[in-house]
C-alpha cells in the first residue's frame, strides 16, 4: 500500500516538474495530453511562476474525467453496435479509466491523512 502511494506520488511530481519545464511553449506544444495542455494554459499568463498544487491537481482531475467519460462512450458505442469501437478498446479504456479513479482516489486518501497528522500535531 505504501509502495503504491509513494508511486503515485513520484508520479506527480515528475508530471509536475514537466508541466513546470513546459510552460513557457504551452502554445506550441499541440502533442500534449489534455490535463498536460489545461496546466499549461493556465501557466502561460504568468511563465515566471511555478504549477500551483491547485493547478496540478485540477488538471489531473480533468484527465481521470476525460478518461472516465472516453471509456463510458466507447462502452455505449459498443452496445449499440459500432463497428469501430471494438471489445479490446472497450476494455483498456475501461481499465484505463478504473486505474486512473484509483490513482486520484490513493491521492486523496494520502492527502486527508497527511491533513489529519497536520491538525494533530501538538501546539
Amino acid at each position: 500500500m505504501t509502495d503504491s502511494i509513494s508511486s503515485i506520488l513520484s508520479q506527480i511530481r515528475s508530471y509536475q516538474s514537466q508541466v513546470g519545464q513546459s510552460s513557457l511553449g504551452a502554445a506550441a506544444d499541440v502533442g500534449r495530453s489534455n490535463a498536460v495542455q489545461g496546466l499549461a494554459g493556465s501557466q502561460a499568463t504568468d511563465a515566471t511562476q511555478g504549477a500551483s498544487f491547485s493547478d496540478t491537481l485540477r488538471g489531473a482531475l480533468s484527465g481521470v474525467n476525460e478518461a472516465q467519460q472516453k471509456a463510458g462512450a466507447l462502452s455505449k458505442a459498443f452496445e449499440m453496435g459500432d463497428p469501430s469501437a471494438d471489445l479490446a478498446r472497450v476494455m483498456v479504456a475501461s481499465q484505463q479509466s478504473q486505474i486512473a479513479f484509483r490513482a486520484t482516489v490513493e491521492v486523496r486518501n494520502r492527502l486527508v491523512q497527511a491533513y489529519q497528522d497536520v491538525m494533530n500535531m501538538p501546539l
